[in-house]
């Protein structure tokens, strides 16, 4: 029973996190807005609205047994009592201590499986006193303003005081006791689910995705056979009339005039007859086979689409929900820096998928930090400028096209020194000193200089604050943003200030993507990066600064040669044609032409992770499954952009005859991780087999020759590291070079490796397959 009523505790308490969160939210909200409004009628609408969150609250926390929000909530719940009565006025000080108690609140949910600290008690009994007026107060943050002239029984009733030890505390008075059924739900009603069950229902809906794709498959092979038939079947055709004839003519003879082979001559036209018949026939069946495989495809696609798009709709949640917590950030923030800064959220109804609103959230808190901390000025400067006292920071989320979604965060202050940016990028070597007018000046125009904001280190404040000054922020921004598959730029806002623009998918499961091949290999670009496929003469490639160029659409586009930025063999019989195909990416200034040998299609795509030992591989976004079971990689678009303009020249690949005549064994449990590394291998020339572990590696090594190992540390029955020193330990394969690529970076585990006798140890955290590459001809 014990057990029993724990367990009902936990559920309940988290049932109450999840409702009580919304209940601060909620009354954040309402003071950020009360102190903003000026007008009666208003006010008194959001008086209203906090007295009854904070009402809901109050109920909720005392069903639960958490004394303590409960005397919080009491406190103010009198205060508020008193606002709407209109015996009881605000101050600045007074929306100070509203606002500090909501944030007692917010660390009292975030520990509410525990019972609270001394600290947080004692804290709780400070502000319920500095809320009723009867004890020590902060100067700064005076109690309510309550008149003399309302008699003694009209006051609020005392709050009670917390409980000074709440360990122990039974979970309200209903713990333990029968509950009445619930009604019956209607049509309007909602309830709660976790989001852990409603992401497994999006995994299964998304696996419907690859169904879908497999069957289109099973459509076009069958259509490739019946068309495969059906010319059998027309040039068989040709030769039937003939073949009737003969046979005609052969019946017609006498019986004393027939030859020796005219019996087998005969049995074998008639035998062909049956088979044109037969092919007929089986031409017929692949034809209603086709039909039916088709009619199952659309089906299957049709229910797949709308169960996914269901779902996704669950899961998908309005910018308001993290931006909530802006108005009160910018509100704390300007107040400590000696601003008066006004936040405004255009668009607040906007929806996006619920994991790429999660990791924005940081994002945004940045974005809207630095328009605080380096756009905005403090009053006195914004009056000396001509300017409002009250500054302005806004952000707007709208849906554009290409299933995305535009976030806008502009702010009406100073700008960014662009002077400063090119200073500091100078002593940082990022850029060349700043021009001084001369026809020879290199020095960088205001786009090129906005872009260097991104760069790490790079910071025009003059200290370091808790707020900003590390010159690190805007760079993470740029990180996290593209690796949610989106973008962000910097401009000039039309109020005057800045505007950061981002531009993200609206959701993370699937996407439209062009499938390309280069070489032996086929890539998927994402649509969304793309802004045009183009085939152009090979003649128009000209080269202008040691950079060869294409024209499109009247503008001069760098041209980069996909093959070579991912350092794979590229298709020599292409380079005898007279055309080549080009991939456009990027926006704007920054688009980049990519060369490709073949553009097979545009079709949906399911994106699949590479797994934890491959996070971070440069220029690979993820992988996808096409119908006919391929793994091929989604390239990383901005990742592919930096490597096209910065990268070095990559090693050549090993295609001369001895590389391929090298047997790579390749060991890796995570069966995604083990396909892209033996893609990469067989591209570069090397014979690859696989192995699901280090046992089954093992295995393999006694029975087969292999001049180099390639394994994952950590797998299932024996680790590389152990399959290391077991080969070591092997006279047989002493001297065989073995190469680790791991997830494990710390320097024990880098030890460990050199201990058991690797040879290389390659972390993937940050892979990048031409190391993997160089070390292994460096072994070989």
């Amino acid at each position: 029973m014990e057990k029993n009523d724990e367990a009902f505790r936990k559920r309940l308490l988290a049932t109450f996190r999840n409702e009580a969160a919304e209940h601060v939210q909620a009354l954040s909200s309402g003071l950020i807005a009360l102190e903003k409004t000026a007008a009666p009628e208003e006010r008194q609408g959001i008086v209203e609205t906090v007295f009854r969150e904070t009402h809901s609250l109050k109920g909720a926390a005392r069903a639960v047994g958490k004394g303590e929000i409960e005397t919080l909530c009491q406190s103010m719940e009198s205060f508020f009592s008193l606002l709407k009565q209109g015996k009881a006025s605000l101050s600045a000080g007074q929306f100070d201590l509203l606002n500090e108690t909501v944030d007692v609140l917010s660390a009292l949910l975030g520990s509410v499986e525990e019972a609270p600290t001394k600290a947080q008690l004692a804290a709780v009994r400070e502000l319920r006193q500095r809320l009723s007026g009867n004890g020590p107060r902060n100067t700064e943050a005076p109690a309510p303003v309550v008149r003399n002239d309302i008699p003694p029984d009209a006051q609020a009733p005392p709050s009670p005081s917390p409980p000074e030890d709440t360990a122990g505390v039974a979970i309200g008075p209903t713990m333990g006791k029968t509950l009445p059924d619930p009604p019956p739900l209607r049509g309007g009603d909602t309830v709660r689910v976790p989001v852990a069950r409603l992401d497994a229902i999006l995994f299964q809906s998304e696996s419907l995705l690859a169904a879908k794709l497999t069957a289109h498959q099973r459509v076009m092979d069958i259509r490739a056979a019946q068309s495969d038939v059906i010319a059998l079947a027309r040039q068989r055709a040709r030769i039937a009339p003939e073949a009737r004839a003969l046979l005609r003519r052969l019946e017609r003879r006498e019986p004393g005039n027939r030859r020796k082979g005219d019996t087998r001559l005969r049995r074998l036209l008639e035998y062909l007859q049956q088979e044109d018949d037969f092919i007929k026939t089986h031409a017929m069946r692949l034809e209603a086979l086709a039909k039916a495989a088709e009619h199952d495809w659309r089906s299957l696609g049709s229910t797949a689409d709308g169960l996914l798009d269901d779902v996704k709709m669950a899961l998908m949640l309005p910018i308001s929900s993290i931006a909530e917590v802006l108005p009160k950030f910018v509100r704390d923030g300007s107040r400590s820096q000696g601003k008066d800064v006004d936040f405004r959220i255009r668009g607040a109804e906007t929806e996006i998928d619920r994991r790429i609103l999660e990791d924005l959230r940081d994002p945004l808190i940045h974005l809207v930090r630095n328009s605080l901390d380096h756009g905005i000025e403090k009053p006195e400067t914004r009056l000396a400028a001509g300017k409002p006292r009250r500054g302005l920071i806004e952000l707007s989320a709208s849906q554009i096209e290409g299933g995305r979604i535009e976030i806008v965060i502009a702010d009406d202050g100073a700008g960014i020194p662009l002077d400063k940016v090119r200073d500091v990028a100078h002593r940082l070597q990022l850029a060349p000193p700043s021009g001084n007018g001369d026809a020879g000046s290199t020095a960088l125009d205001d786009a090129a200089c906005l872009e260097l904001i991104f760069q790490s280190g790079v910071s025009t404040s003059p200290i370091v604050t808790d707020l900003s000054g590390r010159g690190l922020g805007l760079t993470i921004v740029r990180e996290k943003v593209e690796r949610l598959g989106g973008s962000v730029s910097v401009g000039a806002s039309p109020a005057g200030g800045t505007r950061f623009r981002l531009v993200l998918p609206l959701t993370l499961a699937t996407f439209r993507g062009v499938h390309v091949r280069c070489g032996e290999r086929e890539f998927i670009f994402p649509s969304a990066h793309l802004t045009q496929v183009a085939r152009v003469a090979r003649q128009a490639i000209a080269t202008v600064e040691n950079r060869e160029t294409i024209p499109l659409n009247g503008q001069a586009l760098s041209l980069a040669r996909l093959a070579q930025v991912l350092d794979i063999p590229a298709d020599k019989a292409q380079a005898r044609t007279e055309s080549v195909q080009l991939v456009v990416a990027g926006t704007a200034e920054n688009r980049i032409a990519f060369q490709v040998d073949e553009v097979l299609g545009e079709q949906e795509v399911l994106v699949k992770g590479l797994g934890r030992q491959l996070r971070r591989v440069r220029n690979i976004a993820g992988a996808t499954v096409l119908g006919n079971g391929r793994v091929v990689p989604i390239l990383h678009v901005p990742d592919l952009l930096k490597s096209a303009r910065h990268a070095a020249p990559s090693p050549e690949p090993a295609t001369d005859a001895d590389a391929a005549r090298k047997s790579l064994l390749v060991a890796e449990d995570s069966i995604t991780s083990r396909l892209l590394l033996k893609g990469i291998l067989e591209t570069a020339g090397y014979n690859v087999k696989t192995a699901v572990d280090g046992l089954d590696a093992y295995t393999q090594l006694r029975t087969e020759p292999f001049d180099l190992l390639v394994s994952d540390v950590d797998m299932p029955r024996m680790n590389g590291f152990d399959l290391t020193a077991k080969v070591r330990a092997d006279k047989a394969l002493a001297d065989l070079p073995v190469v680790l690529v791991t997830a494990l970076s710390s320097r024990a585990d880098l030890e460990r490796g050199a201990e058991a006798g690797a040879n290389a140890y390659i972390v993937k955290g940050s892979f990048d397959q031409s190391n993997l590459l160089t070390a292994i001809r460096r072994l070989l």
